[in-house]
């Protein structure tokens, strides 16, 4: 059996679309130090899971707003519309996890 060892530099994009490799889940890798960027608002038929590792960012997950920040997780439901933005200056690092081996992602704005 051979364990497949995938180099972050050859995604598309530098994310992981499980069905691509045989997980059962994606990944989205977030790393900006810009403020005000992140994605408008939207939501998937799956729960994501953000896992903050660095900096801060303003979420909104359905009618709540609240700051998470390095070292915190925040779940988003499933079919709960959901937008992040990140509060510079300091390094906003992240990785999204979707529950599913594949992106799908319904915008609403």
């Amino acid at each position: 059996m051979s364990i497949p060892l995938v180099q972050q530099s050859d995604l598309p994009h530098g994310n992981l679309e499980g069905y691509l490799h045989g997980s059962a889940v994606s990944v989205i890798f977030e790393r900006t130090d810009t403020d005000g960027v992140g994605p408008r608002l939207h939501l998937h038929p799956y729960p994501e899971t953000f896992v903050i590792r660095s900096g801060r960012a303003l979420f909104r997950v359905g009618d709540d707003e609240m700051v998470a920040v390095g070292g915190q997780i925040l779940v988003a439901p499933a079919r709960v519309p959901h937008k992040f933005t990140v509060i510079g200056p300091e390094l906003y690092e992240a990785v999204h996890i979707h529950a599913s081996d594949r992106f799908e992602t319904e915008w609403l704005e």
